[in-house]
């Protein structure tokens, strides 16, 4: 299966590549598919809200949304093959024999490209939990729980896409750059992962009132 095939194949397909001894896709793809997956649920909301008189007061704001996760989906989605095609120089790089000179530069500038990827991921999924926020709070109600479902999901491959920073960062020889990086992961994880936490409890709250 080529880097391009990754998003055409059926989900039962990815699933079992993935479950393989291949190098990729791995973590960073699974958690853009996931992202893709959430930001989809909350603009499934927006589409059951356009359109409906109760909720004529947001449309526009609705319609404004649902083109961000439109552009967001796509990205998501383009991020799985990236991922892949990020990862393979540094799979390479580790193949270098241990007493070529070359082999710690290119490991090293290959661990740092390889962080590029997982922090695109981390930056969308960012993004598409404050649209799903508002989803949450505007949306139809008839499909609130969606929108809590793609937080939930968006959460989830936010932390997945951070995990493939780290794996990344703890073996760079500049300490700095990877104090930097894992800052950068830190920072949108203290922000948006209680965001989306706060949209799942409140759904989860309104939903369990008698």
């Amino acid at each position: 299966m080529t880097m391009t095939d990754k998003t055409q194949a059926s989900c039962r397909d990815f699933v079992t590549v993935l479950a393989s001894s291949e190098p990729a896709p791995g973590g960073g793809g699974a958690a853009a598919l996931v992202g893709a997956i959430g930001t989809a649920l909350g603009n499934m909301v927006g589409s059951l809200t356009v359109g409906k008189k109760k909720y004529a007061e947001v449309e526009e704001e609705m319609l404004s949304l649902k083109a961000a996760c439109d552009k967001l989906q796509t990205e998501l989605l383009d991020q799985v093959p990236a991922d892949a095609e990020g990862f393979l120089p540094l799979a390479k790089a580790y193949g270098i024999p241990k007493d070529d000179p070359t082999r710690a530069e290119t490991l090293e500038n290959a661990t740092v490209a390889a962080c590029a990827v997982p922090l695109h991921i981390m930056e969308l999924c960012c993004a598409a939990i404050d649209i799903v926020r508002v989803f949450a709070e505007k949306g139809s109600r008839l499909a609130v729980s969606d929108a809590a479902c793609g937080a939930v999901m968006l959460k989830a491959a936010l932390e997945a896409a951070s995990l493939n920073v780290y794996i990344n960062t703890k073996t760079l020889k500049d300490r700095e750059m990877a104090a930097g990086l894992n800052a950068r992961c830190q920072g949108m994880l203290d922000t948006f992962g209680p965001m989306a936490d706060a949209v799942y409890d409140s759904v989860r709250e309104s939903l369990l009132k008698a």
